[in-house]
This record gives C-alpha cells, sequence and structure tokens, in this order.
C-alpha cells in the first residue's frame, strides 16, 4: 500500500482551487459561505490556514500543542490572491507529507492527541474539499470531487462511520452538510485519528480501514514488515475490521494494532481485539508475531501495554483470551502479563485478566 498522501492533497487543493477560479469573480466576502458563520472569503483563507498549520505541525513535530502562528493576509488581497495562497499552502502539506518518515506524528486533539502524515493529509484534504463545498453552496454553484479523495478520508479518519456507496454523500453527512437515507443527521462530529501506544521497544499502531483492508488483501498495510510479514492472523484479523467498518460497527480503539520495533520501524506483529466490549465490560485479545523474531519479549511487552491501556478505561473490566492447548509459548505470554486460567477442554484454554 502505497503512501499517497501528499499526491491526494494535490488532487484536493487542486479541486477546491478549481472551482473558486470559476467564481474569482464573485462578492465572497458579503455571502456566507453555506451553513457556516463564516462568509466565502472567509472561509476560503480558513482552507489555507488549516494546510499549513498542519504542515506546520508535521515539519516542526509538535508534540504538545498547536505551533503558534498564523496566516495574515495583505492588506487588499484580492480573491484571485487568496487563491494563490490556497495553492501554495497545499503545496507546502504535500511536500511535507511526501518528506516526512512513517513513524513521526505530531500533536493534533482528536482523539488521541497525536496524529500521522496519513491523518494530516487526510485532515487537510478535507478541508480543502469540505469548504470548497461550502463555498459553492453558498455562491449557487455545483460541486463534486472525485470519489477516491472523499473516500480517502472515510478510510482514515473516520473508521467509525459505514462507508456507503457513496463516499461523498456519505462525508458530507458524517460532517452535519448533508442527510442519508436510513441514517439520523449528524449535528457534532469529530475526526478520529488513530490510536498509538508506547512500550519500551514497540509502538502498538491502530490500523485504520485502509491499512486493513490492503492487509487483507495481501499487501503491506504501509508498513515496512521484517523478513516474513505479516503473519496470517494479522491478515485474518484485518479481514474482520474491515467487515466491522463496513458494518458500521468498527470501534477503532479496539480494533487491530501493528507492533513496529522503534530501533528500525520494522513491523514485527499484530495484537488487536476481537471487537468493542459487551456489556458485562469483557472483550477478547489475540496477537501473533512473525515467526522470526519470536522469543525475544515482544509478544510480552506489547500485551502488557495494551492490557494496562485497556483495564484504565471504564468500559473494560475483563480482558480474555483462547489459546490452544499445544500453543505453550502463547500461554506463557498472557502468564507473564497476569492473565490466569478460567476454563480448559480437550482443545483450548481460556485465560482471563480483571482489574
Amino acid at each position: 500500500m502505497a503512501d499517497m498522501g501528499g499526491e491526494r492533497v494535490t488532487e484536493a487543493v487542486a479541486s477546491a482551487v478549481a472551482l473558486l477560479r470559476t467564481a474569482v469573480d464573485r462578492d465572497w466576502a458579503g455571502v456566507r459561505a453555506g451553513w457556516l458563520e463564516w462568509s466565502c472569503r472567509e472561509t476560503a483563507t480558513h482552507i489555507a490556514e488549516d494546510l499549513i498549520a498542519y504542515a506546520g505541525q508535521l515539519a516542526g513535530r509538535a508534540q504538545d500543542d498547536y505551533v503558534p502562528f498564523e496566516i495574515i493576509l495583505e492588506e487588499g488581497t484580492d480573491n484571485a490572491g487568496i487563491i494563490q495562497v490556497v495553492e501554495t499552502t497545499g503545496v507546502l502539506l504535500a511536500t511535507t507529507l511526501r518528506t516526512t518518515p512513517r513513524h513521526v506524528r505530531a500533536f493534533h486533539p482528536y482523539p488521541f492527541r497525536s496524529a500521522g502524515r496519513e491523518g494530516f493529509a487526510a485532515m487537510g484534504i478535507a478541508e480543502a474539499l469540505l469548504h470548497a463545498h461550502d463555498i459553492a453552496e453558498g455562491l449557487g454553484l455545483p460541486y463534486e470531487p472525485p470519489a477516491h479523495l472523499p473516500e480517502y478520508v472515510l478510510t482514515r479518519i473516520f473508521p467509525h462511520i459505514q462507508p456507503g456507496a457513496d463516499p461523498w454523500r456519505t462525508l458530507l453527512w458524517a460532517t452535519g452538510r448533508g442527510d442519508l437515507p436510513g441514517r439520523a443527521p449528524v449535528t457534532a462530529w469529530r475526526w478520529n485519528n488513530n490510536l498509538v501506544l508506547d512500550s519500551d521497544r514497540l509502538t502498538l499502531e491502530g490500523v485504520s480501514p485502509a491499512a486493513a483492508a490492503d492487509l487483507a488483501a495481501g499487501g503491506s498495510g504501509g508498513f515496512d514488515w521484517v523478513v516474513g510479514g505479516p503473519y496470517q492472523g494479522t491478515r485474518e484479523a484485518s479481514g474482520m475490521v474491515l467487515k466491522a467498518y463496513e458494518a458500521g460497527v468498527h470501534r477503532p480503539e479496539f480494533g487491530l494494532f501493528v507492533l513496529v520495533r522503534r530501533e528500525d520501524d520494522l513491523a514485527v506483529g499484530g495484537m488487536g481485539f476481537h471487537g468493542a466490549p459487551d456489556e458485562e465490560g469483557r472483550v477478547e485479545i489475540g496477537y501473533d508475531l512473525v515467526e522470526g523474531v519470536r522469543g525475544r519479549g515482544y509478544a510480552t511487552e506489547a500485551l502488557r501495554a495494551l492490557s494496562e491501556w485497556a483495564l484504565a478505561r471504564d468500559d473494560v473490566h475483563t480482558l480474555f483470551a483462547t489459546i490452544d492447548r499445544a500453543n505453550i509459548p502463547s500461554q506463557g505470554v498472557v502468564s507473564r502479563v497476569g492473565f490466569t486460567k478460567a476454563s480448559e477442554d480437550a482443545e483450548v484454554i481460556a485465560y482471563e485478566l480483571g482489574r
């Protein structure tokens, strides 16, 4: 799965700019942009502000807050000048995405206080497309971007949303800009960047629906793997994530995580949940490692980190794992983390860990 974030941002900005150019001679300052409180001029400027802000977050590796700067247009800047600023900030974000290493994350508040380059790409694309739509509505113009652009956004930062057959209408609905048959109106929404957890030697990186689809189809999911990876269990778990996403029941924090080794940014395995917690707060966990890296404590380290995170939540009371009786190494992993036997039969042993 090639990282296309920079290319997609370039396409999205070109799509928005093409719309703006059709109305360059119109009054932007005196017309409200769709349902927004801003004028069309303010909204076009806002596109540029967000594009450069996202580039700044990644380029500056901001970790605790937004980089404290903003765009101020020169006095007398006309609509054509604003379009030039939008184009320029789009180039800056696309270039930043192309030159930022895969593992880099920077501050963004929603929902886990960080985003990677794919997250910032998706947010930049969304800002360009959605605000072009707002401006088009205000000016009474038609606008519809290429379908693969809203699909990119949905599969990266709206993993909790059932995708539907029309990505653009789904994205408009998901951001409170339209209706979809059979779905309740959306009155509040946020981006949903993936969760990343840290341990001593690993990062546990939440898998987006886009990455899950690629892994399930035999791809890399956007990760560089150690020789022999990913293991079949990771591909099967990715298929489970994809099915849940398509059904609209996926909760991304209870999906699949890829285990990435800090020292070389290589993925060594997968670990995650078989779904969200049930009404009693029970949730099943599973994992695998690429064969060549087993026996080094990676699974134990990752399971301890993921278990601590899960059991610190109000909606999780018990973790359980079902392990083949013959799989002695995996039984050792759960035992070292503190799981205890809950039941067993001739083929499997069930282990539990509670608060």
